[in-house]
């Protein structure tokens, strides 16, 4: 396990304006992330280096987004004023994806985006169901051995150095079964708040004009 994304829902003047203010703050250039037609929601992305990346997400006006968890997630999210929403781990083979689900009881969703460039990026998700009861609990993706990964389009020395999250460290250890500082060799975790609403509060990045923290 890795963490692989965090994702942003959309404040409240849309897609691309949040994305856009991300993307000044951080130095790094967002480019479009495609429909994700089944959850009901569009992204632009800013790729980040140490394969990991940013996800602005925006709900669509679509029955999907009224059916799927993530689409309800953004949308409730966005309509709060927008935010950090996600934190995503990444499951390195599908044994791992098989130990979640046995752990979870349920299967994995698949997703895919296709991009008007012809790329097709494909994955499994699974926890989203935990996380809208718990935010400060991330959800788990699988990308397909085919799949590209959206921070191939990186040019960018910037990183994610830190997580803060309202919530407790036991809570986050017994969802991924080890220690979130397990996750990474070079993010680190920082829980307060254990009484107040769990959540991924704040992230702060290493860029090269000194840490920047949204």
């Amino acid at each position: 396990m890795r963490v692989d994304h965090v994702s942003f829902a959309a404040e409240r003047d849309g897609l691309a304006a949040t994305a856009a203010r991300l993307s000044e703050k951080l130095g790094v250039e967002a480019v479009d992330g495609g429909i994700h037609a089944r959850f009901g929601t569009r992204a632009m992305i800013l790729p980040l280096s140490h394969e990991r990346y940013v996800e602005v997400v925006e709900v669509l006006d679509h029955p999907s987004a009224e059916k799927a968890p993530f689409g309800k997630a953004v949308r409730a999210r966005s309509e709060a004023g927008g935010g950090w929403i996600f934190w995503v781990v990444r499951l390195q083979n599908p044994s791992e994806m098989q130990a979640v689900e046995e752990h979870l009881g349920r299967q994995a969703v698949e997703g895919v985006r296709r991009m008007p460039d012809g790329r097709v990026f494909s994955w499994q998700q699974i926890g989203i169901l935990g996380t809208l009861t718990d935010p400060q609990l991330p959800y788990f993706i699988h990308w397909d051995p085919s799949s590209p990964h959206p921070s191939m389009d990186a040019n960018t020395e910037v990183t994610i150095d830190s997580l803060n999250l309202a919530g407790e460290e036991s809570r986050v250890r017994d969802w991924l079964g080890r220690a979130a500082t397990d996750t990474s060799s070079v993010i680190s975790f920082n829980f307060m708040a254990p009484h107040g609403t769990p959540g991924l509060l704040s992230v702060v990045f290493n860029t090269p004009n000194g840490p920047v923290t949204i």
